[in-house]
């Protein structure tokens, strides 16, 4: 049975795609982005017990051995464990993570996730999978995407562009996962074609996210894509303008969501180093789409 690591289930959400849709948070990221808003997403538990004496109520405990389907990927024996019952949410074992991680994260099946928002199915069109980066599971996402079909919802992907969905992966065209999948959402966080600047802003580079874009915008499945937008990390402008330019040619049917950083949630460590961009530049960047036929959303 194919699990991934969950972080979080929102059960209502009318930005992750069309509609009121629930939303599956995965653990893990392959990226390290200087501006992520979701820092505990990045990396997988590694129980080092830092958050234990962190929480007030008791939460998190030391397991007698190895994790179950319900509890955290921390290991064998000493996993550090998360009492959800007790949890009072207050956010002291993220803060005390010394590696952007989250004692909170359960491992589940598709059929898992599906049980936890049956209750919620008449009153959301589709799923939407985020992360950390969800294409690191591809299995469980195609199982998934598999049970939302059968229930008459539709299913997006949430990504940063790092899986190419146009090789076969062991279960046809993009590993199947374009066979269960209505929209993907593609992070365009630099520019691609520099290496110098992706990895400065990324941690990574190499990745022809822009090619992918193409890709999917000619098959129809290239739903949105995003861009955070912070005065001198890089040229917005000229990142806006070549990305419109390229993918507009293929379908100018998706929209970009420009989103403004805001140092809310924001390692301390970059909080302070990043520029919150003004309305008169993200309306110029609207403008740019706009001049491409694309419908900007500036948020």
């Amino acid at each position: 049975m194919s699990r991934a690591p969950v972080n979080r289930i929102l059960r209502s959400s009318i930005v992750d795609g069309p509609g009121n849709r629930a939303v599956v948070f995965l653990q893990g990221c392959n990226f390290d982005c200087v501006y992520c808003h979701n820092p505990e997403t990045i990396a997988l538990c590694n129980s080092c017990g830092t958050c234990l004496a962190a929480c007030p109520a008791g939460a998190l405990v030391r397991g007698k051995g190895a994790p179950s389907s319900g509890e955290a990927p921390g290991g064998p024996s000493g996993a550090v464990l998360w009492e959800k019952e007790r949890c009072v949410f207050c956010g002291a074992c993220l803060a005390a993570c010394p590696r952007n991680s989250s004692p909170r994260v359960r491992l589940m099946s598709p059929e898992e996730v599906m049980a936890g928002i049956e209750k919620d199915l008449p009153f959301i069109r589709g799923i939407t999978v985020s992360g950390g980066e969800c294409t690191l599971y591809p299995a469980f996402l195609r199982k998934l995407g598999t049970l939302a079909k059968e229930k008459g919802l539709t299913f997006f992907i949430d990504t940063n562009g790092s899986h190419d969905f146009s090789k076969p992966d062991g279960a046809g065209e993009g590993g199947g996962l374009l066979d269960v999948t209505d929209g993907v959402m593609l992070d365009v966080k630099a520019d691609p074609e520099s290496d110098e600047e992706h990895k400065r802003v990324t941690g990574r580079s190499g990745y022809d996210i822009l090619g992918l874009g193409e890709f999917l915008a000619r098959r129809g499945k290239l739903y949105e894509l995003r861009t955070v937008v912070s005065p001198g990390l890089f040229d917005a402008a000229a990142l806006v303008d070549k990305t419109c330019r390229r993918l507009a040619g293929a379908d100018s049917r998706f929209q970009y969501r420009l989103i403004r950083y805001r140092p809310s949630g924001v390692r301390p460590a970059w909080a302070g180093k990043l520029a919150v961009p003004g309305d008169s530049l993200m309306e110029s960047l609207a403008a740019i789409c706009g001049a491409y036929g694309v419908k900007a959303l500036v948020v």
